[in-house]
């Protein structure tokens, strides 16, 4: 199976970028299933059902989401509604939706996506993530009840995400990470064959910080003080992310590839490497 997945959408820089160029990638990369982070698409706070409806047009065939989730509170109801939204498991026991799925790609094979926020660093005290995605990978094996199965592992420290990497090397296909806006230099294969990134990066304006018009953002680090509110930069958009071919028997993953596509990051594809 051929995967893509796709760092946190931010803004509108981010989404234009998804439904302008993800259709052709599709087919030039003769992609099967593509996941997306889109907790940052709305004005960079949270995802609302418009446009969650404009990123699935646009070809993605699940969304994520993250610590951002419910922001906009139209998602409360809608993630319930649109079984292609994957909230964080352990986001809280009531929360509306759900934080694991099994979904069909177009030559019938099962894939699991799933979500967990990390710990370290987080501005809430988030269930363990490790025992909430051991559960999910235990009752969907690789090679057994699915075909292939996606982590998104959303949090701050890098460290947390390599830690939930390995915990789940053999036994999900991939593991990558969100939440920092970064992409990480670290693609690779586990020695038990899960492929791993700790952070996708964005699909969003580089020419910012982490995704934000620069001016406030340095304001307040250099005086300590805020003086109007985080603005999503409107540059062209780097779609930034990990590829990932799998073996249908097995799951395993047996090509990874960092993407970048398009602004201002040094370009990258699954192209590249032939």
């Amino acid at each position: 199976m051929k995967i893509l997945f796709l760092g946190d959408i931010m803004g509108r820089a981010g989404r234009r970028a998804v439904t302008e160029r993800l259709k052709t990638l599709r087919n030039d990369w003769k992609l099967d299933f593509v996941v997306a982070n889109g907790e940052n698409a709305t004005s960079g706070h949270g995802l609302n059902a418009g446009h969650a409806k404009t990123i699935l047009d646009a070809g993605v065939d699940v969304i994520t989401l993250g610590d951002h989730a419910f922001d906009q509170r139209d998602m409360l109801s809608f993630c319930e509604q649109e079984k292609r939204i994957i909230r964080p498991l352990n986001f809280a026991k009531d929360c509306p939706g759900v934080g694991a799925r099994v979904f069909t790609d177009v030559r019938g094979r099962k894939i699991l996506v799933t979500q967990v926020l990390g710990q370290v660093f987080m501005k809430r005290a988030f269930d363990d993530p490790f025992s909430a995605v051991d559960l999910v990978l235990k009752r969907h094996t690789l090679g057994g009840a699915v075909q292939a199965s996606l982590v998104d592992i959303h949090c701050e420290a890098t460290s947390e995400k390599m830690a939930i990497g390995h915990w789940c090397d053999g036994r999900a296909s991939v593991v990558v990470g969100t939440h920092t806006h970064i992409p990480t230099g670290d693609a690779q294969i586990l020695s038990k064959g899960t492929a791993f990134m700790a952070d996708a990066g964005m699909c969003g304006d580089y020419n910012s910080v982490i995704g934000m018009q620069k001016e406030e953002p340095m304001r307040r680090f250099v005086t300590g003080m805020a003086k109007g509110r985080f603005t999503p930069a409107e540059g062209e958009a780097t779609l930034s992310g990990l590829y990932i071919e799998t073996d249908d028997r097995t799951g395993k993953a047996t090509r990874v590839q960092m993407v970048r596509n398009g602004g201002r990051l040094q370009n990258a594809s699954p192209l590249d490497a032939g």
